[in-house]
């Protein structure tokens, strides 16, 4: 992407004489040094020493995982995926995503980043081993970030207690507040190093949320060009008919409500 292939820049060296003047009929002139400068923009606070992992694990959300990662790539910075075991992990959608690291590799991250998904989400709430991967790798991260459901993770690890979150629509608050946190119906909550993010495509905005903190405006402006990130769905969000939303809640329900309401895998769906 634009920020951090080499071949570009090297690219760009050769060719800018003749492009910046053929540019400059539309756009502002800009020079060679002042592109140079730009795309050396350092994050602050600095989030490149230990780089930015993102937990992955059989059943999530893919988009939960690869929206944050393309924004953060695409910012130039470093991300990884990380599992519980190296190999390859299947997404919800039957995306399959190699992963070349394990928690037991990984002792520190400048940010962390849970995404979420259904049961699966709810089984990582019961993994010790994961929970305190979790509660250990935040002792050293500026920021502790999750998707979606991902808060519910973040929540089982005691984390969230007391703290300002969001996650995934669906019985969103009773949810969170079995975690001690305050539900906010907002896009992505910031409540000190913790972000929290709604259901999936929200990841997206909140990590640029998070470039816009590091980098400031014009460079999250040049990632979400680089994106072309200017949403405009075709129908709205906002207005979806209550019986729309009940059809949702009722599919949610089936296979979500007796963890939701006992905190257990593997009930009979309640009805």
């Amino acid at each position: 992407m634009l920020f951090f292939r080499v071949f570009f820049i090297v690219f760009f060296a050769l060719i800018f004489e003749s492009a910046s003047q053929a540019a400059a009929q539309d756009n502002v002139a800009v020079s060679f040094d002042e592109v140079m400068a730009f795309m050396g923009t350092k994050p602050k606070p600095d989030v490149t020493k230990n780089g930015i992992g993102i937990y992955v694990y059989d059943g999530m959300y893919a988009l939960d995982a690869i929206n944050p990662y393309q924004v953060f790539k695409s910012a130039g910075l470093k991300v990884f995926m990380i599992a519980q075991k190296k190999g390859t992990i299947t997404t919800s959608s039957k995306l399959t995503i190699n992963v070349d690291k394990s928690i037991d590799e990984v002792d520190k991250l400048d940010i962390l980043v849970i995404p979420g998904g259904a049961t699966e989400a709810a089984a990582q709430t019961k993994d010790t081993v994961i929970l305190d991967w979790i509660r250990k790798i935040d002792k050293t991260t500026i920021y502790t970030t999750s998707v979606c459901t991902g808060a519910w993770i973040l929540g089982s690890t005691g984390l969230l207690k007391g703290k300002k979150a969001t996650t995934h629509w669906y019985r969103a608050e009773e949810m969170l507040t079995k975690y001690g946190a305050k539900y906010q119906k907002k896009r992505w909550v910031q409540d000190g190093k913790y972000w929290t993010s709604a259901g999936v495509t929200a990841g997206a905005d909140m990590s640029l949320a998070i470039v816009l903190k590091l980098f400031g405006k014009d460079y999250t402006q040049a990632v979400m060009l680089d994106l072309e990130y200017d949403p405009k769905p075709p129908v709205s969000y906002s207005t979806t008919t209550p019986k729309v939303k009940s059809i949702m809640e009722y599919m949610y329900d089936y296979y979500l409500l007796p963890f939701v309401k006992t905190g257990e895998l593997g009930g009979e769906p309640v009805m």
